[in-house]
């Protein structure tokens, strides 16, 4: 009786820690996918106010192509086996989105410095405005 206690005890805690991973996995997509949200309506936002622009517009879509082939490339490195789910767990899910989030907020970060502008007197603006 008491060994099927603790058999009914870890399959109940097994069922549970499944679900929250589960839970865990979709919750670090759905961040990814806000953190890609937000990237592509600051990306879309440079392309409207530096439209008169046109080297830096060229500059910027060859630029940005680069950053998603280096993303990619990157997430890969990190996670390199074909069946990431068999190689690294049931969180593989999870932690692929988190690195895609990480890398894809710190591209949006970099992107912001063409909305926000720099400060006056920055000898190194190049294609960036000053801040107003």
């Amino acid at each position: 009786m008491k060994n099927l206690f603790a058999f009914i005890l870890l399959l109940s805690s097994i069922s549970v820690f499944s679900q929250s991973q589960l839970a865990e996995n979709e919750k670090a997509s759905q961040a990814y996918m806000k953190a890609d949200k937000e990237l592509n309506q600051v990306y879309q936002q440079i392309l409207k106010e530096y439209k008169s622009d046109k080297s830096f517009i060229a500059s910027l879509k060859k630029a940005q192509q680069a950053w998603i082939a280096f993303r990619d490339a990157e997430v890969a490195a990190i996670y390199p086996a074909k069946n990431g789910r068999e190689a690294y767990g049931s969180a593989f899910p999870m932690c692929w989105n988190m690195t895609l989030e990480e890398l894809t907020k710190e591209r949006t970060a970099k992107l912001k410095v063409w909305i926000t502008g720099i400060p006056e007197g920055d000898m190194c603006s190049g294609s960036v405005r000053m801040a107003k």
